[in-house]
């Protein structure tokens, strides 16, 4: 077996143990944890956007609890306002490291991040040959201690702090999100 064939093969069982440990907070969130799970057992490269068809990706809500506020970037692409995130690349020890990185590389902000996955998103994008592609999104917390000024990255056309009751126009994924930011942070 190569380097890369053992990385490949490591990283997916740290995918696994992640979504085996997490316990899921609805029935709907079940159903995803199970239908994530059922990938990395049948693909070897469930985490990576060569998996045709259905891939793992990781993302952050960014927050600042004491303000009540959350970090959402306008997707240049995609023309949305949603958490940072993005592929989980060969490199990536887990899907932790692999949604601070994006978190870091999309936004400027260091923080820390709560290594159990705060949600689930399987959501429809166009994403490599095969249409639709799906995105089994495995979404974290990221918190920093003030909403400091981010960096907007190449893949946004903006990025911005918003109040928790003063979101832009999100989509009901988002909205998820951050309901469940806010459960986990006591708001």
């Amino acid at each position: 077996m190569t380097d890369a064939a053992v990385t490949a093969r490591a990283l997916t069982l740290r995918c696994r143990e992640a979504l085996d440990h997490w316990q899921a907070p609805s029935h709907d969130q079940e159903r995803l944890r199970l239908e994530y799970l059922a990938l990395l057992r049948s693909a070897s490269n469930g985490w990576s956007r060569a998996c045709l068809g259905s891939h793992l990706t990781a993302s952050s809500l960014i927050c600042a609890p004491s303000e009540r506020v959350v970090l959402l970037t306008l997707h240049g692409r995609i023309g949305r306002w949603l958490q940072t995130g993005g592929h989980i690349e060969p490199d990536d020890l887990s899907m932790e490291s692999a949604a601070l990185r994006e978190a870091e590389e999309e936004s400027g902000l260091n923080g820390v991040l709560d290594s159990n996955p705060l949600w689930l998103s399987r959501h429809a994008v166009p994403c490599g040959p095969v249409r639709p592609t799906y995105h089994l999104d495995v979404q974290y917390l990221v918190v920093v201690p003030v909403p400091g000024p981010p960096i907007i990255s190449a893949e946004s056309a903006d990025l911005r702090w918003f109040g928790v009751d003063a979101l832009p126009e999100v989509d009901d994924s988002v909205r998820a999100l951050v309901r469940a930011a806010g459960e986990r942070l006591g708001w």
